[in-house]
């Protein structure tokens, strides 16, 4: 994944995120941030949504199951992933996410876990799988 495959993913979906809380386009529009002109050109899929809407929709909507269903349950981590290349931002040891991850790897206590929607890994929030292995293996051994 990256900002343009967000971007029209979002794009093509933000009527059905607006439908989906029962907002009217004016509602829509005032609390994105956004006019109703720009909100209906999108709809219409006239025009592609700007990054800084994507990053307001995924903030203010991240309980969306429309929203979800593109980028898993932390719609939010997804674009802060992909806007900072990567983010090094350990939760906890386990991660959790009985629904949307799945086990990839586990050292000691540490369990790195892959998203199934946006395919996303996580300890160390990046989209290289080699690359979380790698981390996955640094913070094991420093256990």
């Amino acid at each position: 994944m990256n900002k343009e495959h967000i971007i029209e993913l979002i794009s093509n979906k933000i009527r059905l995120i607006r439908l989906e809380k029962g907002y009217s386009q004016d509602k829509m529009s005032k609390i994105s941030g956004i006019s109703k002109k720009t909100l209906v050109q999108i709809e219409k899929g006239r025009t592609l949504s700007e990054w800084t809407i994507v990053i307001a929709i995924c903030a203010l909507f991240r309980d969306s199951e429309v929203l979800q269903s593109l980028l898993g349950d932390e719609p939010l981590e997804v674009v802060e992933t992909i806007a900072h290349d990567g983010l090094d931002r350990p939760k906890n040891k386990t991660m959790g996410g009985r629904v949307w991850w799945k086990e990839i790897d586990k050292k000691g206590s540490f369990l790195l876990q892959q998203n199934l929607v946006s395919q996303q890994y996580r300890w160390f929030s990046s989209f290289d799988k080699q690359e979380n292995l790698i981390r996955l293996s640094e913070l094991a051994n420093g256990e």
